[in-house]
């Protein structure tokens, strides 16, 4: 009987298939990781601070950050509004809306900031209505944060659509049997249970948004200490043939962005674990 519930407990072929998973991993993500961080160790530890105590480096991050975290606030609220709306809801032209989500997946990069720019540059559709008031919408900080909830918005709706089409219906009935609102029926019911997946399209949202290049510079005006992201730093130093330099801000990059990613997978295994979703 052991004999037998042990070969029940082993995929065929496993050995292989989980060979192959590692061999993989590691020629396509580590093996480039442990380079970046090898040429970033070329430098001694005094110039690798000077190269992070360099106030354009810092005013790089901050912004690459701050822009890619409002930006992926922003995609979690409308983009859960959305699949929603896309999900619960049966309206002329859905198919149609359904299928523009996708399409800054399907755009290249640079194409995205082409256009963005013709809509929100100072002589663009909206950007010629907006510059007389006093909302900058490109060459600025806010350019940035449009550019990043263009390229992130499909991320968080294709992640919570499948989550609302499990929503088990009967609880909400139950829940408004019992005399609760519609909004307590929300709150205490369907919020919870879309809780890990909104977690995870915020996740994927915010990670895109950090590594975002090609829409970014056409609208961000690339101004440096202003407007200018790490992604961009990182080209302007190779372009100086500071490799090291550009190594070392990379590396940081990439540092704080698993730290923050493993904080907010912290999170959403919180979630789960508190709908019982967790199961190891």
């Amino acid at each position: 009987m052991r004999a037998k519930r042990s070969k029940t407990k082993s995929l065929p072929g496993f050995g292989i298939t989980f060979g192959f998973t590692l061999f993989y991993l590691a020629l396509i993500v580590l093996i480039p990781m442990a380079a970046l961080f090898w040429k970033s160790l070329s430098m001694d530890f005094k110039e690798f601070l000077a190269t992070l105590a360099n106030p354009r480096v810092q005013a790089s991050f901050r912004l690459t950050f701050g822009a890619s975290l409002v930006a992926a606030v922003v995609n979690l609220i409308f983009g859960a509004i959305a699949a929603w709306s896309l999900t619960r809801y049966q309206f002329p032209g859905k198919g149609l809306l359904n299928a523009l989500v996708d399409l800054p997946f399907a755009m290249p990069t640079a194409v995205s900031g082409i256009a963005l720019m013709t809509i929100f540059s100072p002589t663009g559709l909206l950007g010629s209505w907006l510059f007389p008031l006093g909302i900058k919408t490109s060459i600025s900080p806010l350019g940035v944060v449009i550019a990043l909830v263009f390229i992130g918005f499909p991320f968080v709706v294709r992640t919570l659509q499948p989550a609302i089409e499990d929503l088990d219906r009967e609880a909400e009935m139950a829940a408004a049997s019992l005399g609760a609102s519609r909004w307590q029926t929300f709150y205490r019911v369907t919020v919870p249970s879309l809780l890990p997946a909104a977690v995870t399209g915020f996740t994927l949202a915010f990670a895109r948004a950090l590594g975002e290049y090609g829409s970014v510079v056409f609208i961000a005006g690339n101004l440096p200490m202003k407007t200018e992201i790490a992604s961009l730093l990182i080209i302007s130093r190779i372009d100086e043939n500071d490799i090291a330099g550009a190594s070392a801000v990379a590396m940081v990059l990439l540092v704080l962005t698993l730290v923050i990613l493993l904080l907010i997978q912290g999170v959403q295994w919180l979630a789960n674990r508190r709908t019982g979703r967790e199961t190891g």
